[in-house]
């Protein structure tokens, strides 16, 4: 595959989820400043893929280091230390800076300071989808499955950015604080990290990646959650119960969801990836194709009933306020 086809295939997936968040601010700023943020977001990801090799330099010449790197203690730890704090902070950077020098010139809305951070995220996600290709480490489906997952990270110091940005002084005392939404943005960054690495280890540890999908199901509902908070839109509601036995119970319910339906995208990611071993034509063999059916349509009834479970609580919630 050539440079510029690898190219395509890592910009292509972060610019059609551009577009789409686009079309859905109503205060979104011209398409063209959106790619400018995007260009950013890809050079952030240069600077931070620099700044982790010179870390990685720094502390790998101490022989403690050496001896746990390996282990999953010593990936917890790069990630909390160094991967999420640089990448995170090297988005923040990239939003920051463009804001002010905007700031100067326009009053720029908390929503579309909220799409500048998910467009420099994306730039990010295009810079690294195109690492990952060019060195063979990832396949083009796991890049585009993954195009959303460093907006999802983003979101909260993205809402709390465009809050205290955005708004005037007199409304910012409720507004949540920027280093606070970046240090979870950091966690939920190194959780996603630490669950998806946790296969290459010893047993019982593999069991820590079902919870993978469901826990970046839970970051996409916070982005599309935060995303109607900073338009002024209503959020929908899961938990309305009126006594605390049944919150306790909806709040189940929402747990079981996540987990079915992570699971479910989980198992449909694994069946693709397990067919693209075979040929076209062994894909029509007898015993193929029911390997095919069968695990589709398990993982299609456990997202389901994952989708009913969520429409019964988000009808519940409306309910209640009519």
């Amino acid at each position: 595959m050539t440079d510029f086809s690898l190219l395509l295939w890592a910009a292509i997936p972060p610019l059609l989820l551009l577009i789409y968040y686009y079309g859905r601010v109503f205060t979104a700023p011209s398409l063209l400043r959106l790619l400018l943020f995007f260009a950013i977001g890809a050079i952030s990801g240069f600077v931070a893929l620099s700044l982790q090799f010179v870390v990685e330099t720094q502390i790998n010449s101490w022989a403690s280091w050496r001896a746990i790197r390996r282990t999953l203690t010593g990936v917890v730890l790069r990630q909390l230390l160094e991967v999420g704090p640089i990448e995170e902070g090297c988005k923040l950077v990239a939003v920051v800076v463009p804001i002010w020098y905007f700031q100067r010139r326009y009053r720029l809305r908390p929503s579309t300071i909220f799409l500048f951070t998910i467009a420099v995220a994306l730039g990010f996600t295009a810079q690294e989808n195109w690492i990952y290709l060019f060195n063979d480490t990832a396949s083009i489906f796991e890049r585009a499955i993954g195009t959303p997952v460093h907006a999802m990270f983003s979101a909260p110091w993205g809402y709390a950015l465009g809050l205290s940005v955005g708004l005037n002084i007199n409304l910012r005392q409720s507004t949540p604080s920027i280093p606070k939404a970046w240090l979870n943005s950091v966690i939920c960054h190194t959780l996603v990290n630490v669950l998806s690495s946790a296969w290459r280890y010893p047993e019982p540890l593999p069991l820590l990646s079902y919870g993978l999908f469901p826990f970046l199901l839970w970051m996409f509902w916070r982005l599309e959650q935060l995303l109607r908070k900073i338009q002024r839109k209503s959020v929908i509601n899961l938990i309305s119960g009126h006594i605390p036995q049944h919150r306790f119970w909806q709040r189940g319910l929402v747990l079981f969801a996540l987990m079915l339906g992570g699971n479910a995208i989980f198992g449909l990611f694994l069946l693709i990836r397990s067919l693209s071993i075979f040929s076209p034509s062994q894909l029509f063999y007898p015993h193929t194709l029911w390997f095919i059916l069968s695990r589709f349509l398990l993982n299609l009834m456990f997202g389901l009933v994952a989708w009913k479970i969520y429409d019964y609580l988000r009808q519940r919630g409306r309910s209640r306020y009519f």
